[in-house]
């Protein structure tokens, strides 16, 4: 039940960022949020959106899947930018009181969640990027390990 109320937490999430409802998205994150950024600076929404720096009104982040792996759940999804296809990719951190923690955000590249076993010496992808493009276009690739 804990991965299904994270992927819950992060639905309201997304409604309450794409109203532009800072009140209630703050109600759901942590007031020292730890935020980790990779991708063209130039495309740091989340970042606007969270402290009120942004006044892009018309970008919107709408989770094209979510996923939840323990306290970790995965968003992603794309949106039409000025000259391309935005994809990203968000790894939120839900805390044991079911409040946001920790966010790693990615632009334009592609993710593979694994966790590491140190007992067995291995390691297990639990998820992959699933972009629709990516038989046409290559992105940089990157391992989150939990």
């Amino acid at each position: 039940m804990e991965e299904q109320r994270g992927k819950f937490l992060m639905l309201r999430l997304y409604e309450a960022l794409n109203s532009r409802d800072t009140r209630r998205a703050q109600d759901l994150l942590a007031p020292d949020l730890e935020w980790w950024f990779h991708g063209p600076p130039t495309h740091q929404h989340m970042m606007r959106l969270l402290t009120g720096a942004g006044t892009n009104t018309k970008f919107r982040f709408c989770p094209r899947s979510v996923d939840a792996f323990v306290s970790t759940v995965i968003a992603e999804g794309s949106a039409d930018g000025a000259d391309q296809l935005l994809y990203w990719v968000h790894a939120w951190t839900v805390g044991p009181d079911g409040v946001i923690t920790q966010l790693r955000e990615y632009f334009n590249t592609d993710l593979t969640l694994t966790r590491l076993s140190a007992a067995a010496a291995t390691k297990n992808c639990l998820w992959q990027s699933r972009r629709s493009d990516r038989a046409c276009k290559s992105l940089q690739g990157l391992v989150l390990a939990i």
